[in-house]
């Protein structure tokens, strides 16, 4: 082969897209181009979406050491450890299933490896319908939503004015008049906090149930709740039957255990999708880590999991009450307090001019070292259908109360500093 034959290096590249990065992974490399990492000294990163995973009063002790059974040097089973499955089988029907006839068993659970990667093999299950998503909702649904091209997703728009509310009566609407075949959603919504839960819940998956429409949940903080009486949310809970109920959930110990480097995730729904979500699994990712699931095993008991639940409750509490109180001081609005998660979704309308947009906070912010993510990550919209015009939430910006109370301390500091030289 001669020189004017051999393929150009960009020729062989054009092969491949250039795929964006979600909310989370632009802002930490935009601060990582600053010297951010995560072990260095002076940031207080409000924008990253974990829990603060140090030891908290009334917790369980913190794992720290990781056995490796002789069996886990093999590969795990694609839909998982059988007895992890059969636990967290048995803690949905001890926490959310007393007295109800339709009980989850082990073949109604799948385990995987990350939570994006529970909610993509579902993705990839899913048959070629309309899916409905929200906006705003959780910035990595943008390019899940378009990867596999078997379904169409369709936007469900959240009006800030109502507190970001859907009623039954809506959803119902929605489902008919689109011809829903399925809606993705998180509940507790990631990023404003909005919570489903009690008798609306309960219409929410009856609706689902009489219309045929899978409810694909994203439960990824349904331990973090600060309004009812209840620590854990699900809809597990208003399930009627277990194996007919069109009702897929998603969790982990990422958020709700506080262990997100671990990368076990489950998903529990009818028998039948989880048997569409394993095969899933042995194409897109093979299984998850044995040693972790088999390490699960103890943190998902029951007894170790209320534990955890109600030092979380009372900890998280406390900062999200400094965090929302302090930047409303500030002059940032809340459509509306979170309900759940650990963030509070700021609008900045109210702030100086050169401060008022969520890319010009983030990067002001920036330059004291302290991180956030700008509202139009959470805008999601699969394969740029929608036209180029400004976001909805452009003026709004995603603040997280997940790092110890000293961090965010110091990062409203920085913040009323740099909104006092900018009124200057």
């Amino acid at each position: 082969m001669t020189t004017s034959e051999a393929p150009k290096e960009t020729d062989t590249l054009n092969s491949f897209r250039r795929v964006p990065r979600t909310g989370v992974i632009y802002v930490s490399v935009e601060a990582g181009k600053r010297g951010f990492h995560f072990d260095a000294e002076g940031w207080c990163n409000l924008g990253q979406g974990q829990p603060e995973t140090t030891p908290l009063p009334g917790a369980p002790p913190r794992v720290t050491s990781i056995p490796v059974h002789p069996s886990d040097l093999d590969y795990a089973p694609v839909p998982g450890l059988p007895e992890l499955r059969a636990a967290i089988a048995d803690l949905y029907n001890r926490r959310f299933r007393r007295g109800r006839g339709s009980q989850y068993s082990a073949e109604n659970v799948a385990i995987c490896g990350g939570g994006r990667v529970a909610i993509m093999r579902a993705l990839a299950a899913i048959g070629p319908v309309h899916l409905g998503h929200f906006l705003p909702d959780y910035t990595a649904y943008e390019e899940a939503l378009d990867i596999f091209g078997r379904f169409q997703p369709i936007p469900l728009l959240l009006d800030p004015d109502s507190g970001y509310a859907y009623p039954v009566e809506e959803l119902r609407r929605e489902i008919l008049g689109l011809g829903l075949g399925a809606i993705l959603m998180s509940n507790p919504c990631n990023p404003t906090g909005k919570l489903v839960h009690g008798d609306e819940l309960a219409a929410w998956v009856e609706t689902a149930r009489d219309l045929g429409c899978a409810l694909l949940i994203d439960e990824f903080y349904s331990h973090y709740i600060w309004v009812g009486d209840s620590p854990i949310v699900s809809a597990a809970e208003h399930v009627d039957d277990v194996n007919r109920d069109p009702v897929v959930l998603f969790d982990g110990l990422t958020k709700n255990w506080r262990y997100p480097g671990f990368r076990v995730s489950w998903i529990v729904g009818p028998k039948q999708v989880i048997d569409s979500v394993s095969s899933a699994g042995s194409f897109l990712d093979g299984g998850g880590s044995a040693p972790m699931q088999r390490l699960a095993l103890q943190l998902v008991e029951h007894e170790h999991t209320a534990a955890e639940t109600q030092a979380i409750r009372e900890a998280f509490s406390k900062k999200r009450k400094l965090l929302i109180d302090g930047l409303t001081r500030l002059g940032v609005r809340f459509d509306a307090e979170p309900q759940g998660t650990f963030y509070g979704w700021g609008d900045l309308s109210n702030l100086p001019p050169s401060l008022q947009s969520g890319d010009d906070f983030f990067h002001a912010a920036l330059d004291r070292k302290v991180i956030c993510v700008p509202g139009h990550f959470f805008d999601v919209n699969p394969g740029k259908r929608r036209p180029a015009r400004p976001s909805r939430f452009r003026n709004h910006v995603r603040f997280s109360f997940g790092p110890s109370e000293r961090v965010i301390e110091d990062a409203l500091g920085r913040i009323e500093e740099m909104i006092r030289e900018a009124e200057r």
